[in-house]
């Protein structure tokens, strides 16, 4: 490869680097707390893996839950009833407004088997909450995804060029060498090559899986304007519902068209979460990787009849099955210990380079300048 095009190489990475790096810290800062989700919830609400399961299946009311929890808060309206068998708990959700604004919500956890209230869970007001939003979205919404869905392909600019300048400038090393005795930034510089290329895998992974976490919302609209807008042709010129079946028949009716999978969630007719007139059933398969994979069923809400059950399409499934990938959550404890390691080896190789250029910035030369720098271009020149 010619000198000028390594420097235009060099270019695009460093720039490419700077533009996302203060993003990316905050993603690996964050992200390391999440990994551990689950057992930092556990350790912050240990009454939540205290149950224990039954033997048998689950049959506890779902309609009595609701209307316990529509007693309890008066005026509210339901909108999602999410059913976890691992704990088992039944989580029922209702809004204040009714009109799909989330952010005024409660919800109430009962045991699946005997249908006792477990405690009230304030939406939001959670640590971990806080972490996830701020990972996420940066406390900005949609905007603030489509913000770093941005960022990331920015990232997989910055990976790619990274790991095409890497051979001219290390060729005529030993794999692994970092240079601790020398000046001019030389450390720092093999530093960050080393362990850029060590993470360099999983770092591809970790942007693509969020970048498709960020396009989230595009995704799912883009399901609901196509195949979904297909099926609730007949219903167009229906009134909303007004009175519903009860969500056990819901339950019921969907547990007859789909036998073999189990339910997650049943969402309430809503034009934003289901449709004005059906109830959206979230069901998920048995095995390690179809339980990641969802197959919603929509229910009418006037008859409790099962309306569709089609699979969602290739990019959702994509969607669905890069969410528990993105944090490591496939193989237990083991992989996200790997993943955590490999989340501080990432920030390592944001320091070092942002080390890199600040030395650039105040003047150091040698390996900080490709165009000034007589050894690298020869290195370069000679590969």
């Amino acid at each position: 490869m010619r000198t000028n095009r390594v420097r235009l190489w060099y270019r695009l990475h460093r720039w490419s680097s700077l533009i996302c790096t203060l993003f990316l810290l905050v993603s690996c800062i964050t992200g390391l707390p999440l990994i551990f989700h689950d057992e930092i919830d556990h350790l912050m609400h240990p009454g939540h893996s205290l149950l224990q399961t039954a033997s048998g299946h689950a049959s506890v009311s779902l309609q009595s839950l609701v209307k316990e929890t529509e007693r309890l808060h008066p005026g509210m309206h339901p909108m999602f009833v999410v059913l976890d068998e691992q704990q088992p708990t039944v989580h029922v959700t209702l809004s204040r407004t009714g009109n799909g604004d989330l952010s005024q919500r409660v919800i109430e956890s009962y045991n699946a088997y005997t249908g006792a209230r477990i405690d009230t869970d304030v939406p939001g007001q959670d640590f971990m909450d806080y972490v996830l939003k701020l990972h996420q979205e940066l406390f900005a919404d949609i905007p603030g995804e489509l913000f770093l869905g941005v960022m990331a392909v920015v990232l997989l600019v910055s990976l790619i060029s990274g790991a095409i300048v890497y051979g001219p400038f290390m060729r005529r090393l030993e794999f692994g060498t970092v240079r601790w005795n020398r000046s001019n930034g030389l450390p720092w510089f093999d530093v960050h090559n080393v362990l850029g290329i060590v993470t360099l895998c999983w770092m591809l992974l970790i942007a693509g899986t969020g970048l498709l976490n960020a396009i989230s919302t595009p995704l799912f609209a883009a399901w609901r304007a196509d195949r979904m807008a297909k099926t609730l042709t007949p219903y167009r010129d229906l009134p909303p519902v007004s009175e519903t079946v009860s969500v056990d028949a819901v339950r019921a009716a969907a547990q007859l068209s789909l036998p073999d999978r189990k339910l997650t969630a049943i969402v309430y007719p809503h034009p934003l979460y289901s449709s004005p007139w059906h109830f959206l059933v979230y069901t998920e398969g048995r095995t390690p990787i179809t339980s990641r994979i969802f197959t919603p069923v929509l229910v009418d809400a006037r008859t409790g009849h099962v309306t569709s059950s089609q699979q969602f399409p290739w990019y959702i499934h994509a969607l669905e099955v890069s969410r528990p990938l993105h944090f490591g959550d496939y193989g237990g404890l083991p992989l996200k210990i790997i993943w955590a390691f490999l989340d501080i080896a990432f920030i390592a190789v944001l320091v070092s380079g942002l080390a890199l250029w600040w030395k650039k910035r105040n003047g150091s030369q040698g390996v900080l300048d490709l165009g000034r720098d007589s050894n690298l271009n020869s290195e370069v020149s000679s590969s």
